[in-house]
């Protein structure tokens, strides 16, 4: 295993009957880099997430998260160990503001998700806390907003200030331009460009200008293999990826 590997994937396959969905994948995720994962609709791209959180046990191969074999951990297991996910669709506590969406973060990272004998909202090291990942992201002046309240990219900063209060060590953002207009894909690009300081970023994301913008390297994902690996030129100007994917994307 490639020691500077925050996240390393290695042969997993995942079989749903007869259909392959994922077939022997393998990547890496390297620290301070985003290494975007990009396919055609049915690739595989969504069971290989899945595997990779822990929503979906694979058949074989092994996941490690900084040095350290996850792939029999449940979630929550992986999430305490710091893999951070934003998902297509939101799971933000809608009715709860975003201070009180981190602060639920800040006491699960603590070991604790209920509070009985002290007013939560009144507990300064919670709300310092929160307030922090807050202003790391650029909400600090929203913190009293609720969730359902924000818009499509706050919504996704929020999620991302829950995954530093659980002190991620690698990212992995499933479509987070999904729903973006032009304006938004570009606000939220270069927030994303900052974000690699803090962790690593498994990038899955349809928006190629994003992609061409953001990735150090880029895996191509079809019919459950990746097909290459490579820079944004080397994988622009692989004829396989042309054929396979990009066609006028590249």
């Amino acid at each position: 295993m490639a020691e500077t590997a925050v996240l390393e994937i290695n042969g997993l396959e995942k079989s749903f009957g007869a259909l392959k969905a994922t077939d022997g994948v393998s990547l890496t995720l390297r620290p301070g880099e985003i290494h975007a994962l990009i396919g055609p609709n049915g690739a595989g791209k969504s069971t290989l997430i899945h595997q990779i959180c822990g929503t979906l046990r694979q058949d074989k191969g092994s996941i490690h998260l900084s040095g350290r074999d996850v792939s029999a951990l449940s979630v929550a297991e992986r999430a305490r160990l710091g893999l951070g996910r934003t998902f297509q669709i939101s799971s933000l506590a809608g009715e709860f503001s975003a201070l009180r969406n981190v602060m639920l973060a800040v006491q699960a990272r603590q070991g604790s998700s209920f509070r009985f004998f002290k007013p939560v909202m009144k507990d300064a090291s919670l709300v310092d806390a929160a307030m922090e990942r807050l202003g790391r992201v650029g909400l600090a002046d929203r913190a009293h907003v609720p969730a359902a309240e924000l818009s499509h990219g706050e919504k996704r900063q929020l999620e991302i200030a829950i995954a530093l209060a659980l002190d991620v060590r690698a990212f992995l953002l499933d479509e987070p331009m999904a729903g973006m207009g032009p304006e938004g894909s570009k606000t939220l690009t270069r927030f994303l460009d900052g974000l690699r300081q803090e962790a690593p970023i498994l990038l899955v994301e349809h928006d190629m200008d994003a992609v061409y913008a953001l990735a150090d390297r880029i895996s191509v994902l079809v019919y459950g293999r990746i097909i290459a690996t490579g820079t944004v030129d080397e994988i622009r100007n692989d004829p396989t990826v042309r054929t396979a994917y990009l066609g006028d994307h590249a």
